[in-house]
């Protein structure tokens, strides 16, 4: 081979082996432009959407079997010196898996929790590079974050003397009163025609006329009465003011528990109303459901905004409510009445400090008004 020949031969390959380099790099940037993008996609689609400084949308994907491992991390670390948070710990997992709790998933979540546990890390160094950590946070916070705390329970020993217990874990209460039996599946979602062609925002447990109500959060009594669609329901706002807890159809004639009203400041697990199929009609008082369930939805709320308008956030229940079956409250019917009263008082702490900034509030108000009125003049 002549010295020319072989230079353009050289040269060939040189051109080859730069094409190949350029080919190699052009590949490498699109597939981590498309991996960012496949992120963004996820979090976007999974778990929310932000606009405007609040939150959109959250679909809300945590399995039954990750909540009860987060759970059960949160309370066996709970007064030691590295304590765990559940809802920082799913955030956490969320943001590792772009919101999948599958198999795979928890053991993400179990190696986290570990290492969590015996001080080798912090959530803060676990989640320093995650994009949507603090998205995943917000939005689960609001979701189940009054859920579990310190609350006091009531005890009473074989004198029938009564005291009260400190006690921490799961103080959310389970939707139906203990020992009352009931069917339910995973129906958020499925389509409703009545009035319009809409989804079915809730999670619908099946069971009997008359069955116990109870409160799944402490909370304020926000709306009471007849809706078209709901029948006789009722409406609680958390104090936080995130979580507005909707329970409908409830019973024809009957349907609230003794003294209910707006305004009324309830404890998870109190008897709030009672089961029915009452909804379906412009007209009160109408039993136009054909089968006796129990309605419960959850809306989250990040802005006043979005109480009632094109931006309502409704979650899927069907796995809070299996796991809300950790912790029911049972109930006894009071004698020549239709009510029915819980037996296991419980102390929240949370109840105590609405009240109390309610009152203060109050009172504060009504000194005001004395001020402003001034000294009134004799008759």
């Amino acid at each position: 081979m002549d010295k020319g020949t072989r230079e353009n031969y050289l040269h060939v390959i040189k051109t080859g082996i730069l094409a190949e380099c350029l080919l190699a790099l052009a590949m490498a940037a699109i597939l981590a432009v498309r991996a960012e993008s496949k992120e963004q996609e996820s979090a976007s689609r999974d778990v929310l959407t932000v606009e405007d400084d609040y939150i959109k949308w959250v679909d809300f994907t945590i399995s039954y079997e990750a909540l009860c491992k987060a759970y059960q991390w949160d309370v066996d670390t709970h007064g030691s010196e590295h304590e765990i948070c559940w809802v920082d710990l799913l955030a956490y997992t969320a943001a590792r898996t772009g919101g999948n709790f599958g198999k795979d998933d928890l053991k993400v979540m179990d190696k986290a929790a570990k290492a969590l546990s015996e001080g080798e890390e912090s959530i803060e160094s676990l989640t320093k590079d995650l994009k949507y950590y603090s998205y995943y946070k917000e939005a689960y916070d609001a979701a189940i974050g009054g859920l579990v705390g310190e609350y006091r329970e009531e005890c009473v020993d074989e004198a029938g003397n009564v005291s009260y217990a400190d006690r921490y874990g799961l103080k959310g209460c389970f939707p139906l009163a203990r020992g009352f039996d009931y069917t339910h599946y995973d129906d958020f979602g499925a389509g409703r025609s009545y009035g319009y062609q809409r989804k079915h925002l809730g999670h619908d447990m099946m069971g009997l006329i008359g069955t116990p109500v109870t409160a799944v959060e402490s909370g304020v009594v926000e709306a009471l009465g007849w809706n078209q669609y709901g029948g006789w329901r009722i409406g609680i706002r958390s104090f936080d003011r995130k979580r507005y807890y909707y329970y409908a159809h409830l019973r024809q004639n009957y349907p609230y528990a003794e003294g209910l009203q707006e305004g009324s400041v309830v404890t998870a697990g109190d008897v709030i109303g009672y089961m029915g199929h009452t909804g379906y009609s412009a007209k009160e008082n109408v039993n136009n459901i054909e089968v006796t369930h129990l309605h419960w939805g959850l809306q989250l709320i990040f802005d006043e905004s979005q109480k009632e308008g094109n931006n309502e956030i409704w979650i899927d229940l069907y796995a809070l409510t299996r796991f809300l079956a950790k912790h029911t409250q049972p109930a006894v019917k009071v004698e020549g009445t239709k009510e029915w009263v819980r037996t296991n008082k419980i102390i929240d702490p949370a109840v105590e400090e609405y009240i109390n900034a309610h009152m203060g509030e109050e009172q504060n108000n009504e000194s005001q008004r004395e001020a402003q009125s001034g000294p009134q003049p004799e008759t």
